[in-house]
């Protein structure tokens, strides 16, 4: 098997098409094409529908205890945000289905505003991919991806999920296919009062109780993918999201706020698939809508609305079997419109052009080169480029390397907001460099990542004279740590046995300080164990989190303890339809926070049913 053939092969997965035969055999469509190309060259860690039932309260939660993310969270089911390897928020970027969904607004995407159910696969790769996936992907990238696939015929599923805190989590799914058509629709509801308490953490002269801290969220997702051609797909995805966050109060005659949110994302696609070549040509149109209710009883005091319009193409073709070229182009129009926000109405352009080549030496050895250039109206961008290299060394070891430029440029709220909106701020610009060493003992995988991360011209609101806070290119940083995984998977006879953990050391220091940046904890652990026995399953889950620092001067006294939490449960499947599990969460019952003066709940069980059709 020739060099182009093991590429396309891989780069689709499970085989879009196959090189040497004149009519194309699709089995599956994968919404991000750029995702295969990817994880030839980078570690990207992928998290499946099962590994989403053990930690189903929300992306925060499954983030948390699954990857080496951290997430602060303003209390269960609050405002939410990312820190990938110390960077902040806005410099991870959140990709649905190879669309960049980041907030026109913020810069940045709202954890638990986005749905954890209704896709098929979500993608962590930790790393800088501005060249592929632009403004944002400077600390990692997370990937929201929907598949569809052929001649499956119909399957459904429902899950259903009642909770501590008077939790309902419930997910419904159905799919049919033939040779020429696949359709995918799913839906979900969840709703908390949320009503948790924390007695020995006290506010003011009483025990946490999470007042007004209810919230509720549906989701709505349909994929449409029909062959027009031997060679050719048209298909469609979107998604619908509605959801209500009530703020919590310490005090019970507090004044109770929430804030609304809905979210529309709708993707037309149309994929030719050939020997040599393929080219995806796609057509979005994302909308992001927001309502901040000072009082539960009175109309909304502020909102936005943002609209953007996406056409993106992405061109790949082999000039040899060892050379492959790749072209993207993109052009997007941002809207957006305040009330009684600090943001009037808003229209920008932004286009992009990126080339990659990539050069297929050996079987063992390949190398990627990226150049890109973005056109952002009203700001300057840099030329963002990126350098990639894996190495099979030996069959125990391969390695690989990175190195990239890639930027942030400023949302709408940085530019605009007023006042204080400062339309002379500068992207933030980061330069990456990226090693990663595999390693395979038998069934023993083991993944060590030193990294590295210079950033300059960081954008931080700060106060000003005039009594109003404002955006100003303030410091740079410099952000060097590691990641490490291991994984272990042994079948004996009807035993099953798993084991994945993960350690990172994050040192993240303004140059201008020498202090670690905030929210930045130098160590955190994950680890999950899953023992299957025929029909029974048993899970536990750890996370340990270092000491964290909520403030600029590394003050102690406010600084966020060091932590671990204990998951545990159990599952039995009949008849290999029915599924009904039991878990515990924080089994020690330890008193933790994510955010200064918002502590997590302690202990706290659920029950969950699944049935498969």
């Amino acid at each position: 098997m020739d060099i182009k053939r093991s590429l396309l092969l891989l780069c689709t997965s499970y085989g879009s098409f196959l090189l040497g035969q004149e009519k194309a055999i699709d089995t599956i469509y994968i919404f991000d094409s750029q995702m295969s190309k990817v994880k030839l060259f980078h570690p990207v860690r992928t998290i499946t529908q099962k590994d989403i039932e053990k930690n189903s309260t929300n992306l925060s939660d499954l983030l948390r205890f699954q990857s080496s993310i951290y997430i602060k969270e303003n209390g269960r089911g609050a405002v939410s945000s990312p820190s990938f390897r110390g960077t902040t928020a806005q410099q991870t970027a959140f990709v649905w289905n190879g669309i960049n969904i980041n907030s026109s607004f913020l810069g940045q995407g709202d954890v638990n505003n986005i749905p954890l159910f209704g896709y098929d696969q979500i993608d962590l790769k930790a790393g800088g991919g501005s060249v592929v996936y632009g403004s944002g992907a400077i600390g990692g990238s997370i990937h929201l991806n929907n598949i569809l696939d052929f001649n499956r015929g119909f399957k459904a599923s429902v899950y259903s999920e009642a909770a501590s805190f008077d939790t309902y989590n419930n997910f419904a799914q159905a799919s049919f296919s033939n040779d020429k058509l696949s359709v995918k629709v799913s839906g979900s509801y969840l709703t908390s009062q949320n009503d948790y308490k924390v007695p020995e953490f006290v506010v003011g002269s009483t025990g946490f109780s999470n007042i007004n801290g209810k919230y509720y969220n549906t989701s709505f997702n349909i994929g449409v993918s029909y062959k027009i051609a031997d060679h050719q797909t048209i298909s469609w995805q979107n998604q619908m999201f509605d959801a209500s966050q009530h703020y919590p109060v310490f005090e019970q005659n507090g004044n109770k706020t929430k804030y609304n949110a809905q979210t529309l994302r709708s993707l037309i696609a149309w994929d030719i698939n050939k020997s040599n070549l393929s080219n995806s040509l796609k057509a979005a149109y994302t909308e992001d809508n927001f309502q901040y209710f000072s009082d539960l009883n009175l109309p909304k005091t502020s909102g936005a609305e943002g609209k953007n319009y996406i056409f993106k193409n992405d061109f790949n073709y082999f000039i040899t079997p060892k050379i492959n070229i790749n072209a993207i182009g993109e052009f997007q129009v941002n809207k957006g419109e305040g009330y009684q926000s600090g943001l009037g109405t808003i229209s920008r352009n932004v286009g992009s052009l990126a080339g990659m080549i990539r050069y297929f030496a050996t079987k063992d050895l390949r190398i990627e080169a990226g150049i890109k250039k973005d056109f952002v109206e009203g700001i300057s961008s840099p030329l963002l480029y990126s350098f990639s290299g894996k190495w099979d060394a030996l069959r125990w070891y391969h390695v690989g390397v990175s190195f990239s430029r890639n930027f942030r440029y400023p949302s709408f709220n940085d530019l605009y907001w007023q006042p204080g909106g400062n339309l002379d701020l500068m992207s933030e610009t980061s330069t990456n460099i990226d090693m990663n060493n595999e390693f395979s003992f038998g069934d023993f995988k083991v993944v060590l990542s030193p990294y590295y991360m210079d950033i300059k011209n960081l954008i931080n609101w700060l106060p000003t004279p005039y009594g109003y806070w404002a955006p100003f290119n303030t410091s740079s940083a410099e952000y060097y740590g590691l990641e490490s995984q291991i994984t272990w998977n042994k079948t004996f006879g009807k035993h099953a046995l798993k084991l994945d953990g993960g350690y990172t050391y994050s040192k993240s220091v303004n140059k201008d300080t020498q202090m670690q940046m905030m929210y930045v904890p130098l160590h955190k652990a994950v680890g999950n164990i899953e023992y299957g026995y025929s029909f029974l399953k048993l899970y536990a889950q750890g996370l340990f989190n270092g000491l964290t620092y909520t403030s600029t001067d590394e003050n102690r006294s406010t600084a966020i303890d060091s932590y671990f939490i204990l998951n545990t449960g159990i599952s039995a499947t009949l008849l290999k339809k029915y599924t009904l599990g039991f878990k515990v969460n924080n089994i020690t019952n330890t008193v933790y926070q994510t955010v200064s003066y918002y502590p997590m709940p302690k202990r706290n069980y659920s029950v969950y049913a699944t049935i498969n059709f």
